[in-house]
């Protein structure tokens, strides 16, 4: 056996640039680059060996990419998975301390949205000859105990590399939660500082090529025969399409499917770009942030298609917008833990191996003509709605006004990309997505400061497949002002994208969801403090100027017709552009009476507090637990209490 004597960094990085990745005939290099900021605890470990790499001349060494916030380098490297549908990932070092639970509110967001990431933080020594050193963590009760330990509950697969022999087996192991659709989130393998620069002689079959191959697992047929017996019973059925149609590159298996059968498509926020706004079985955005359409089928469908959902409570509006008392669910998931929920029959399959052969096996069976008409005529209802709200003519500009000028002005393949605040819950309803990778809304975590980092990733995604399509990343002041900071490495990079900043002057998303809740804002506006509140005039923030002194171009427009021609100059440039916008964030876009469960104070001698709860109250009165067993028809069924 031959071996080669490197560090324990040193390898790391050879076997990384080593592993590949297949799926229906497409291989190709899964890490793509690796993120790093370097302290005392990686700088001669990880950054050593990535400038080995860089100076190799190998041209396939690991590139390296420098980023301004750890968070912000996660969110990045998330944003880039999803891109390439989790078919390519990225790796984030940091060093120990600070450096490393900066990454943890990113490892967080990528399990919980299931999207491939490799964290190496650094670590404290595996001697500790030194104890306690720089940033380290003591505890008088654990003496194996590190800050990394945070990583643990909001990693998909964690481990410490503490002697130079179990770097294989965790490598191996990150190598396998990376690449299965159905376990993959972030992956955390902790380097000990010093054992990153300890040498050992490695077997050089660990850096010879590896081909990961990612199946489609097709559906069983005993579970596809309860399904197809489901919907046939139905009248009133209801596809929601989920993430998981994009990830399996589903879309056409999608369309044929609903064209073949009649049914409606819902879509949840992953979901969102299943079909183009304008097919005619789409009924847009499902659930809390749903349109008047698809809340309205859903209210009434006897049976639900849930492809690739993991049924989040903005989907399913708190468990109240399936409401019909014998509603049955037929879930089609990679991943069991969700094909399982509301009780459904339960289809573990790839999504477009199980749409195709339900498509088949459903050839002779179509939805009531008149279910499938009316589908349509409320999606038409409802777009003749959206196009009222970006039209609106209001000073200042109206959220959903702006909306309309970037969805009108972009390219049909352009992609928007937002995460938090009142913006993503607009754009579920509003935008009119054109492309399957057009639509990019973080969702799962809704983590404030990932827009920006988010769109840069996005747009190295679409550059490393040749695609220069542009991104758009619409932002809010709240989340410009949590992480602004890699509009720098765009910069650096040259690389462009275009970020909408929207000044509305404070967190419009709670201070409405806040309002109606009984608060009155409470805590939602950017205000000096007078007499004791944040109450005073408003602060004299110019976001517009600082965006300019970070490097990036900046347009300020004041009203829509210079929104308009600002757009199309963003899209001439060559250079990361910044367009600033005042809105009003009391003019809400039009909504469905949808509803979402947070709770409201039981006792308060606030009387729009004790108004909120009456309502609150009324509303849960209609949540249900979906305890209908799916395989039952309605007649022989209870009726489903909470």
């Amino acid at each position: 056996m031959t071996t080669t004597r490197l560090t324990v960094a040193q390898a790391t990085v050879r076997f990384l640039e080593a592993q590949r990745i297949e799926r229906d005939g497409d291989e190709h290099a899964f890490f793509t680059g690796c993120w790093g900021i370097f302290g005392h605890g990686n700088v001669a470990g990880i950054g050593q060996a990535l400038l080995e790499r860089e100076l190799s001349g190998d041209r396939s060494h690991l590139l390296y990419r420098q980023g301004r916030n750890e968070q912000a380098m996660v969110h990045a490297a998330v944003a880039y998975a999803r891109h390439r549908d989790r078919l390519a990932a990225q790796v984030v070092t940091a060093s120990v301390g600070p450096g490393a639970t900066n990454m943890v509110t990113g490892a967080a967001l990528a399990t919980i949205n299931r999207l491939p990431v490799l964290l190496l933080p650094g670590d404290t020594f595996a001697t500790k000859v030194a104890n306690p050193v720089l940033q380290e963590l003591e505890d008088p009760a654990n003496g194996d105990w590190s800050v990394n330990d945070a990583f643990r509950p909001v990693s998909a697969y964690f481990d410490r590399v503490h002697r130079p022999e179990q770097l294989a087996p965790a490598l191996l192991q990150a190598m396998r939660v990376l690449t299965d659709p159905a376990a993959t989130g972030a992956v955390t393998i902790a380097l000990p500082q010093d054992v990153q620069a300890e040498a050992y002689d490695w077997p050089d079959a660990l850096f010879a090529q590896r081909t990961w191959h990612v199946a489609r697992p097709v559906p069983e047929p005993a579970a596809l025969a309860r399904a197809v017996e489901v919907i046939r019973t139905a009248r009133r059925p209801l596809v929601v399409a989920g993430g998981g149609i994009t990830y399996s590159r589903a879309n056409d298996a999608l369309r044929a499917f609903a064209e073949a059968t009649g049914m409606p498509v819902a879509e949840t926020q992953a979901g969102k770009g299943a079909l183009p706004y304008d097919h005619p079985r789409s009924v847009g955005a499902v659930g809390a942030t749903g349109t008047t359409a698809a809340d309205t089928l859903a209210n009434e469908a006897d049976v639900i298609i849930g492809v690739g959902t993991r049924y989040s409570d903005f989907t399913t509006a708190s468990r109240t917008v399936f409401a019909d008392p014998g509603v049955r669910f037929v879930n089609i998931n990679i991943a069991a833990f969700d094909a399982h929920k509301l009780s459904a029959v339960s289809v573990v399959a790839d999504a477009r191996e199980a749409l195709t052969t339900l498509t088949d096996a459903l050839a002779d069976w179509n939805a009531p003509a008149e279910h499938t008409a009316r589908a349509t005529e409320l999606a038409q209802a409802w777009d003749r709605t959206v196009q009222a709200a970006y039209d609106l003519d209001h000073q200042p500009m109206a959220q959903s006004a702006v909306i309309g000028a970037v969805n009108e002005h972009s390219d049909p393949r352009d992609v928007v990309l937002c995460a938090a605040g009142s913006m993503p819950g607009d754009l579920h309803k509003l935008w009119r997505t054109r492309d399957r990778k057009g639509y990019h809304v973080e969702y799962g975590y809704s983590c404030m400061g990932y827009e920006i980092a988010g769109g840069l990733g996005v747009k190295l995604a679409a550059l490393d497949e040749s695609d220069d399509r542009d991104v758009v990343v619409m932002v809010g002041d709240g989340s410009y002002l949590m992480m602004n900071t890699e509009l720098v490495t765009a910069v650096a990079e040259g690389v462009k994208i275009i970020v909408v900043l929207v000044q509305n002057h404070g967190f419009a998303s709670i201070g409405a969801l806040s309002e109606s809740l009984g608060s009155q804002r409470f805590g939602t506006r950017y205000r000096y403090r007078t007499d004791g509140r944040l109450e005073g005039e408003r602060l004299p923030v110019d976001l517009a100027a600082n965006a300019a002194s970070l490097g990036a171009d900046v347009i300020r427009a004041e009203n829509l017709d210079q929104l308009r021609a600002a757009i199309v100059a963003a899209k001439e440039a060559t250079r990361t552009t910044v367009i600033h916008v005042e809105t009003d964030p009391l003019v809400p876009a039009p909504d469905s009476p949808s509803w979402w469960d947070v709770p409201v104070a039981e006792t308060s001698a606030i009387e729009s507090t004790q108004q909120a709860r009456t309502t609150y109250e009324q509303h849960k009165a209609t949540q249900r637990h979906h305890l209908n067993p799916s395989g039952l028809k309605p007649t022989e069924s209870e009726t489903d209490t909470k």
